[in-house]
């Protein structure tokens, strides 16, 4: 089912959670919708599931072409799953799964005998069939979550709406979790759109990312896109971690001190103050210079722990610092002492004026 948002505002008082926002999403997609607190992610989904309503006259949410603007959430055939699992705790797993089959009105109410065909064929698909006579007292976060994906498909969903479905885990189950939510989307195929603030959440299980940003959307991309070619610096900054070299662009070239980097043609412009953005890995480190352009810098702090080594270093011209990080391998090529001059070189740049803010 293709789901289409159409110039949608949302208003609690004075704050004006979403602004004139449209969206469309794919059939069979799962969407990622990624934001900081406050930026309007969860509303939007909300209102695509009828839990709330736009602002009177704003705009209009569609499924498949039809209108379902003025809907209740219990004529738009969604599946929900939320942070906290919401499970029925006097319940075993095969009841919470059951509950919204056994719930329906007695004309569309399944026979016992598909019921437990049903509940069977989902707890094998969230892998989960020995747990069926278990409460959710006896069940881990990750199980649990499990089980509430398991109820909203239940009933047979149109769309999954899921909202930070991973957010009151750990790290490692978050990350185990993502792994099969993937799959779970690739065998059930629904279309489907969670929330999450988490980036390496979303660019890791998302077709596309929807990235939100004080009640509008910022950009809209597959995860390569919105990563390495971000719309504006909010963008850039939000989704991962990134260095800024305050400079001016001159002649096709960004000028950081007096050193000066080519830019693609697009980004040329006539003496204006900007800011150059690069990501810590994008960024390489020689003990003298080879003919490219570069800065000076001066080691100040070295972290080897882990599988990338990180380096903190001071520029020699203005004092500021930036991060860098390498693989063990690169590292290895260079002198990595604290106090010792290296020169630097920024690949992949971007640039943009300094009229933007993050």
């Amino acid at each position: 089912m293709s789901i289409e948002v159409r110039n949608i505002t949302k208003r609690f008082s004075n704050f004006t959670a979403l602004n004139n926002v449209s969206l469309e999403v794919r059939p069979g997609e799962l969407l990622a919708l990624l934001g900081p607190s406050g930026s309007g992610k969860t509303t939007l989904l909300r209102i695509i599931a009828g839990l709330e309503f736009a602002d009177p006259g704003s705009g209009q949410v569609l499924f498949d072409g039809r209108d379902v603007t003025e809907h209740a959430a219990s004529a738009r055939q969604v599946g929900f799953a939320f942070q906290h699992y919401a499970l029925f705790r006097h319940m075993t797993v095969f009841e919470n799964i059951a509950f919204g089959l056994r719930v329906r009105p007695r004309h569309l109410r399944p026979g016992e005998a598909d019921i437990r065909r049903r509940v069977t064929e989902l707890l094998k698909l969230v892998q989960l069939e020995q747990y069926e006579q278990r409460y959710a007292s006896q069940l881990s976060g990750g199980q649990r979550q499990r089980v509430a994906l398991a109820r909203a498909l239940a009933v047979e969903p149109k769309v999954l709406l899921l909202d930070e479905p991973f957010g009151a885990l750990d790290a490692k189950v978050r990350k185990e979790l993502r792994r099969w939510l993937r799959e779970l989307h690739e065998k059930v195929h629904i279309t489907s759109l969670f929330v999450t603030h988490d980036q390496d959440e979303a660019l890791e299980v998302a077709d596309r990312v929807v990235v939100m940003n004080e009640g509008r959307i910022e950009q809209i991309g597959t995860p390569d896109e919105v990563y390495d070619r971000p719309a504006n610096p909010f963008v850039y900054n939000f989704l991962g971690s990134v260095n800024l070299f305050h400079g001016r662009i001159r002649d096709g070239h960004v000028h950081l001190g007096d050193t000066a980097f080519l830019l693609p043609d697009h980004e040329a412009a006539t003496d204006a103050p900007a800011i150059a953005y690069v990501r810590p890995h994008e960024i390489k480190l020689r003990n003298q210079r080879n003919g490219e352009a570069s800065l000076a810098a001066v080691i100040r702090h070295v972290n080897s722990a882990g599988p990338l080594v990180r380096v903190e270093l001071e520029r020699g011209d203005d004092g500021s610092r930036f991060a860098v990080e390498l693989t063990r391998e690169e590292s290895r090529a260079i002198q990595l002492q604290p106090g010792a001059q290296v020169f630097v070189e920024l690949k992949n740049l971007r640039v943009f004026g300094e009229d933007y803010s993050i």
